[in-house]
């Protein structure tokens, strides 16, 4: 099945892009691999599309603004190129947040290792592994 982040939950100007989203049903290293080519070009359509859209004038804000967030908690998802990064805030009401998480996905996408790897030969799960596509300093948070 086909799931995109910013298709499925647009923000920004996703919902006025047109991009496809790569799926390959086998599952397999090699298939994650195509992914990861098709996800390459989809990502050049989809700042072709950004840049012919911009605005002519200024593209800076000419006076930086502040956010402060109000009391409560609240997360957000947004895409990544490994999978979809969660930001929670926790604020108490004053200037700055007390508590802000990032989940990043590569833990979780690590996670499907052994299922994945289980019966097959030392060589495949080497690719395997590979196919996963790790940030590893991401995943020793």
């Amino acid at each position: 099945m086909a799931s995109d982040t910013r298709r499925a939950e647009p923000y920004g100007v996703y919902d006025r892009l047109d991009f496809r989203i790569p799926v390959y049903p086998q599952g397999d290293a090699m298939a994650r691999y195509l992914v990861r080519t098709d996800e390459l070009e989809t990502s050049c359509d989809i700042i072709d599309q950004a840049v012919a859209g911009l605005p002519d004038g200024p593209f800076a804000a000419k006076t930086p603004k502040t956010l402060k967030p109000p009391k409560g908690e609240a997360s957000f998802a947004v895409e990544a190129g490994r999978g979809k990064i969660v930001v929670h805030v926790r604020s108490d009401g004053s200037p700055k947040p007390y508590r802000v998480k990032l989940r990043a996905p590569c833990f979780s996408n690590l996670s499907v290792f052994c299922a994945l790897a289980r019966g097959v030969l030392l060589a495949d799960a080497v690719s395997i592994l590979g196919s996963l596509d790790l940030v590893i300093p991401e995943i020793d948070r």
